[in-house]
């Protein structure tokens, strides 16, 4: 008896442990707990007895990055060597030069530069390649080495040695390191007489009152009308989207509202100064590279009937992220909160918190969206970015435009051209001759660029179904027939494509002499979501009866 009131003692006491330690949060904590010493040992055997030395920073920050990649992209471990990349990325602000980089074709190119900078008033141009910084060798390291080399204090020094086209032998450039600032708003102007033009390309800090100087600006040069660009603007600080839109919304209007787990992450967000104007008509651009604050700005003057919005259905991104501080000064960005804009929509469209069996993750189904009204009771909906009032068609981008351009090909005869003409015509009015294209071909018959039509793939295809149910030998005649002429056809395409190609070349050559302004001016006169935008604002009986209910 005593023996069996033992064992039924001793199942009480584990029954009642495991009660304790596995209800919630109490499993919780045991669970964390028990995996985090089982991942502990584990490294200590792996790094005690693996074949190789292992390298302790490099091998947890893949399991790190692994764990986190397992809830959203959002969700970012930044340690203590990356904090200074995180802090450009959300202030806009760096030491150095005022000069972009980029890999191109295996060579490091400069890529654009930031106007009134040390790098361009000291002699550096866009296309020239960089061989050394200070002297060190940098053709073989990655692009976070050569930007730790780029970078550095405030007022110091740092050489490059670059190779430029039409110049035989490396040129050793010397520069000062300063504060640089990256613009929220790197270009604005007028589109016509009265239309004025926004261009916004993030939301760090300051970007409510540069769009603020930008609209007053444009007004005193006569604009009484507004395009704000927010096609491939990321987002980025939430505040700085509320004060974006404050510009052209009265005070006390709710901008977003944000909803998590912590009752501390639920907040409302509304407009806290006197507008701009609240009167001007305005079209608001996005495709489906804004996301974010930008989604933010674009579903708010939606939801108030503020605006029309323009282009293609935005990105989907509808949550919000924090920065937390970790161990040794590293940080964990992590998402808290989904954001709703006025209407109370929220326009995530990715649902990571269920995932298909085999990790991916799938859209928010139609089915299960819901509608929403805006202040004029236009219907919207959730679930899967921002909906264009208008949407825009774009011309597709053939393969040889693709091709050339990603091969560094429009890029390097841009190059040439810059080195061979001192100066252009303004960048709105640019145009290259039918003379000038004629050279670009000219220029390219040495050059690689093998590239395979949509034609040819499905030719392809059909050679394959032909051989697998054995109608090839019936058919090969005209196969070969149709190969042949596909080739011919395809010899044709430099020119079959020209317009698309001229203006491609267009853009490149404008900003070797005009940077980020000369490359945004010179699409105004083929840009299809700006000339949508300007014959909706010059309409004014079609703008209305957009933002009027259904």
């Amino acid at each position: 008896m005593k023996g069996k009131k033992l064992i039924f003692s001793s199942v009480l006491l584990i029954t009642i442990f495991s009660f304790f330690a596995f209800s919630s949060p109490g499993q919780r904590y045991f669970e964390i707990a028990k995996n985090l010493e089982i991942f502990a040992t584990l490294f200590k055997e792996v790094n005690a007895m693996y074949v190789d030395e292992v390298n302790p920073n490099e091998t947890i920050k893949v399991g790190i990055d692994a764990m986190l990649a397992s809830l959203d992209p959002y969700t970012n471990y930044i340690p203590e060597d990356q904090i200074e990349d995180y802090r450009t990325m959300s202030t806009g602000q760096y030491a150095g030069i005022g000069a972009v980089t980029g890999r191109m074709n295996g060579k490091i190119k400069i890529m654009m530069l930031v106007e009134g900078h040390s790098a361009q008033n000291n002699g550096l141009h866009i296309g020239d390649e960089v061989i050394k910084i200070d002297g060190i060798d940098v053709t073989n390291m990655n692009n976070e080495e050569i930007g730790e080399l780029m970078k550095g204090q405030a007022n110091t020094s740092v050489s490059l040695t670059v190779l430029r086209y039409g110049h035989e032998d490396p040129l050793t450039l010397d520069f000062k390191r300063e504060k640089v600032k990256i613009k929220n708003v790197p270009y604005y102007g007028m589109v016509s007489n009265d239309i004025g033009y926004i261009k916004q390309t993030q939301f760090t800090m300051q970007a409510g009152k540069e769009v603020s100087d930008a609209l007053n600006e444009l007004k005193d040069k006569g604009a009484k009308k507004v395009i704000l660009d927010l096609r491939g603007n990321p987002g980025g600080l939430l505040m700085e989207a509320v004060n974006i839109t404050n510009v052209f919304i009265p005070k006390g209007k709710e901008v977003v509202s944000t909803k998590g787990k912590l009752e501390e992450n639920n907040s409302t967000y509304k407009t806290l100064n006197s507008p701009d104007d609240t009167e001007i008509p305005i079209a608001v651009l996005i495709n489906s590279g804004s996301a974010s604050a930008s989604e933010i700005v674009a579903g708010t003057i939606q939801d108030y009937d503020r605006g029309v919005i323009i282009g293609e259905k935005s990105f989907g991104k509808g949550l919000v992220q924090q920065t937390r501080p970790l161990s040794y000064n590293a940080q964990l960005k992590v998402t808290t909160a989904k954001y709703y804009t006025p209407s109370g929509r929220c326009i995530q469209a990715l649902d990571y918190s269920h995932r298909n069996d085999d990790g991916s993750v799938g859209k928010v189904p139609d089915s299960l969206k819901v509608e929403f009204f805006t202040q004029n009771h236009r219907s919207v909906y959730d679930g899967g970015g921002i909906d264009p009032d208008i949407e825009v068609e774009h011309e597709k981008i053939s393969p040889i435009s693709l091709t050339l351009y990603t091969n560094g090909l429009i890029f390097d005869f841009a190059s040439k051209y810059h080195a061979e003409h001192d100066k252009i015509a303004p960048a709105k009015d640019f145009e290259l001759s039918d003379a000038e294209y004629d050279e670009f071909v000219k220029w390219l018959k040495d050059k690689d660029y093998g590239y395979t039509t949509d034609a040819e793939k499905t030719l392809e295809d059909l050679n394959e179904y032909a051989h697998e149910e054995k109608y090839y030998s019936e058919i090969e005649g005209q196969l070969k027939a149709l190969k042949a002429t596909l080739m011919e056809s395809k010899s044709n395409d430099l020119y079959d494509f020209k317009k698309q190609l001229k203006t491609i070349l267009e853009e490149e050559i404008t900003s070797r002499y005009y940077l980020d302004n000369g490359s945004i001016e010179s699409t105004f006169d083929h840009d299809t979501d700006i000339k949508t935008a300007k014959l909706i604002l010059n309409d004014s009986e079609k703008y209305y009866s957009i933002l009027k209910s259904n």
